[in-house]
């Protein structure tokens, strides 16, 4: 019997999260060993008075579904990120993509900070682990882990952590850094 459960595989499933424009659609694709499934679709007139492009105008794409992404640890263990829309007028999917999630990431951008309230708020409502990614951009001020935690009013046990999500090794520290804060949570519970 025990041969028989470790032969089967083990998939874990990753939910990325966040406001619009901040990331999430970058750091799927910068750690995804496959070329990831993406729902963009270009903005429209649609999105007008609904969709606040403040701080991020340069932005001509937006997803509308959800990104999709692999990573292969070993034989039999494989990750599965899910990239969540951005838009409130997409969040309906939010709850389809998060169930069975072992944890989440929320990109932050200091620039619009209170666009990831949205996301901390629905993860520590279902008490799903997830840590925080400080997506570092040019040009915007850089703030200290601890300024964010405040700013954010994270509980202390919330990871925050700096990053640059077009780097595949600074996204890969971030995948990490949820993976172990999420046994941490779940071995607490216990």
């Amino acid at each position: 019997m025990d041969s028989v459960l470790s032969e089967d595989p083990v998939a874990l499933k990753i939910l990325i999260a966040g406001g619009f424009g901040v990331g999430k659609t970058t750091l799927v694709g910068s750690v995804s060993e496959i070329k990831p499934l993406r729902t963009e679709e270009v903005l429209s007139d649609r999105g007008v008075g609904v969709d606040d492009i403040d701080g991020v105008e340069a932005k001509t794409t937006t997803t509308v579904a959800m990104d999709f992404g692999r990573i292969t640890i070993r034989d039999g263990l494989v990750v599965y990120l899910f990239g969540t829309p951005g838009q409130e007028r997409f969040w309906f999917m939010w709850d389809e993509l998060s169930y069975g999630a072992l944890g989440a990431v929320v990109i932050a951008d200091t620039r619009r900070l209170t666009d990831c309230f949205p996301s901390v708020d629905y993860f520590e409502q279902r008490g799903t682990p997830f840590v925080v990614a400080v997506n570092c951009f040019e040009g915007a001020d850089r703030h200290s882990v601890d300024d964010v935690r405040i700013a954010l009013d994270l509980d202390d046990d919330v990871p925050v952590l700096l990053c640059d999500v077009r780097r595949r090794t600074s996204a890969k520290e971030v995948m990490i850094a949820l993976v172990e804060h999420s046994l941490r949570t779940l071995t607490s519970a216990n």
